[in-house]
């Protein structure tokens, strides 16, 4: 995922210090559990001193509140950017795809940490942000529901409900990974995102659409 964007009026040095301390969060995040580290523990890991989390942070739940908004905005303004761009609907899901697994590639602890500890935390953090991850499934149901109207798609599955397939199909590879239930190698990546699109349009796509083209 790309670099967040700063908050306005923060001064450069404040910005690096509470940077630090969000970046050594997602280590201790994913190596020991946000459940079972202190806040003492990140700021080690940041090098700071102890009082200085708590000076930017009311709590741990805040940092990883703050972790999780401005990485899953980030994914946010990327669907809706494929969105529009003038391409098929197979080739948006892709780059859907492609995002995601790539944001697994270049920052899989920061992934880790989303997806453990909030959207599958559907008792706690889950269920906290559950309105802003239903915007994701939202983008990617708008994306859907083009192919619905045009006729590619089958008409009788909601693209809510496609959505949600879609999204899930791809988080649940990103959970195998995270949990060496998958290989990893720069080829699984590239592989999967055409696997997980395949599966997903598989279903969906008419018969018309499956069809073959007929050579005149």
């Amino acid at each position: 995922m790309a670099a967040a964007p700063r908050p306005a009026g923060a001064r450069p040095g404040a910005l690096d210090k509470r940077r630090m301390i969000l970046d050594a969060a997602v280590t201790v995040f994913a190596r020991q559990g946000f459940h079972h580290c202190r806040v003492s523990e990140v700021a080690d890991e940041a090098g700071v001193a102890y009082g200085l989390v708590y000076h930017y942070f009311d709590s741990k739940e805040e940092i990883l509140n703050q972790l999780f908004l401005e990485r899953w905005q980030i994914m946010l303004d990327a669907i809706a950017e494929i969105d529009r761009q003038e391409v098929g609907v197979r080739d948006k899901l892709y780059m859907v795809a492609s995002f995601i697994i790539d944001s697994y590639c270049h920052e899989p602890d920061l992934m880790k940490v989303i997806i453990v500890e909030v959207t599958r935390a559907a008792n706690s953090f889950g269920r906290l942000h559950l309105e802003k991850i239903r915007e994701a499934y939202g983008g990617i149901a708008a994306i859907v529901e083009t192919a619905r109207r045009d006729g590619s798609f089958k008409s009788d599955m909601s693209s809510e409900f496609a959505a949600m397939c879609f999204y899930g199909a791809i988080e649940q590879v990103l959970t195998a990974w995270i949990f060496d239930l998958l290989p990893r190698s720069e080829e699984e990546y590239e592989r999967s995102k055409g696997l997980v699109v395949d599966a997903i349009c598989g279903g969906l796509e008419t018969p018309a659409a499956n069809a073959p083209a007929v050579s005149g």
